[in-house]
């Protein structure tokens, strides 16, 4: 069974810094390119980060290019999102994303950026 689960989300201040963690089992996560995606409170779920294997090049959104970094550990089977200079419109559930047909998704953890 594949499982992701997402953790590390919570309230920062503007500017502050965060690192998401998604911990991935049910599947060869060594060969899988995976993604973060985050949905904003009334909007649609976009990509944000995607780290592509087998080579784990990068991709981002405009949005997060020089602030977030997408990485990943093959012996923790874990991907993580770090934030930084984060901005009130980064708010949003933050959502760990095996692509395939179909896609899996972690439950999401909420990242709230407010003074």
């Amino acid at each position: 069974e594949v499982k992701l689960v997402e953790s590390g989300g919570g309230l920062v201040q503007p500017g502050g810094s965060l690192t998401l963690s998604c911990v991935a089992s049910g599947f060869d996560f060594s060969s899988q390119t995976m993604a973060w995606y985050r949905q904003p409170p009334g909007k649609e779920r976009e990509r944000v980060a995607i780290i592509m294997q087998p080579f784990s090049q990068t991709d981002y959104s405009d949005d997060v290019k020089g602030r977030f970094t997408i990485s990943r550990d093959p012996y923790k089977k874990t991907i993580y999102l770090q934030m930084r200079e984060l901005k009130p419109s980064d708010s949003a559930v933050y959502f760990c994303q095996r692509p395939g047909f179909p896609p899996y998704w972690g439950q999401g953890t909420q990242v709230t950026v407010s003074s």
